[in-house]
């Protein structure tokens, strides 16, 4: 029978070419992996080395040998991540959203439905939401919009406006509302991370420029001391007041005023019991 301990140790003295180096790589003794060379030829019944004077080297067959080792391994390490996969996800509760306000509201809610289990999320943009609702790669996925198919269970469960914060010396800064068309052509602070607001962003304003920060304390600096407007919702939490000194002015469009909808195969429409309570704002 074929060990995997003893094929390792095979293809690290096919990787390093000495007995003494894939000893050492190993942290084994060299007369161990001197023993399992041995023992491979026994098991597979054939001569795998050339020997020469205090060397030794793989003949033809030595190096077929190898090349199975390597796939041996390969298919072991390849099970046992597809186990702990599989029972991973049968103590897990993956939710892929569009944007990261959903969130906020939906983890908690999980969390104390289901105690025991772990929750993964991910912010991601909408056609990548849908990829992971066809391949069942999540148990629920967040939507702006209902997706309109008879296979998937659609929830409507909280609603998000955008608003866009000026300094009260911009020219905007006495507007009640804008569209849009109004703010197009302005030059805007953004956050990373904020899913498919920022693809909507650019499409509905495509002669303005987007100054996106990666950095959280350093998207919060400029927004403190820089005169570009930034954008921000009625699900945001604008701590440490963020916002103090800024007119938030609310952007009238529909495509700024969303209702996202809890999404799901109707197998895991017991995780959107749990959420589906939620009230829309």
């Amino acid at each position: 029978m074929l060990d995997l301990n003893e094929l390792e140790q095979l293809t690290t003295f096919a990787d390093t070419g000495t007995l003494s180096m894939a000893a050492e790589k190993l942290n084994i003794s060299q007369p161990t992996i001197t023993r399992t060379m041995q023992h491979l030829e026994e098991i597979f019944g054939a001569s795998l080395f050339v020997r020469g004077k205090n060397r030794i080297m793989l003949n033809d067959t030595g190096i077929i040998a190898v090349e199975q080792a390597r796939q041996l391994l390969s298919a072991a390490d390849n099970a046992l991540k597809t186990v702990r996969a599989f029972d991973k996800s049968l103590h897990t509760i993956t939710i892929s959203s569009c944007a990261p306000a959903p969130l906020w509201y939906v983890l908690p809610a999980l969390s104390l439905a289901y105690p025991d289990m772990t929750m993964a999320s991910s912010i991601k943009s909408v056609p990548a939401v849908y990829q992971d609702l066809d391949s069942k790669s999540c148990q629920m996925a967040i939507l702006p919009h209902d997706t309109q198919y008879s296979h998937y269970v659609n929830i409507p469960f909280l609603q998000e406006n955008l608003s866009v914060c000026v300094p009260v010396s911009h020219d905007l800064a006495k507007r009640t509302s804008v569209t849009f068309s109004d703010l197009n052509g302005f030059n805007f602070l953004l956050n990373s991370e904020i899913g498919f607001w920022e693809e909507m962003c650019r499409a509905q304003m495509p002669s303005s420029k987007f100054l996106v920060q990666t950095n959280q304390f350093e998207f919060e600096e400029l927004v403190r001391e820089s005169s570009l407007p930034c954008f921000t919702t009625n699900l945001a939490e604008d701590g440490n007041d963020l916002l103090e000194g800024r007119i938030k002015i609310p952007v009238t469009d529909p495509e700024a005023n969303v209702t996202y909808y809890l999404v799901c195969h109707s197998e895991c429409m017991v995780y959107a019991d749990a959420i589906k309570h939620i009230d829309a704002k």
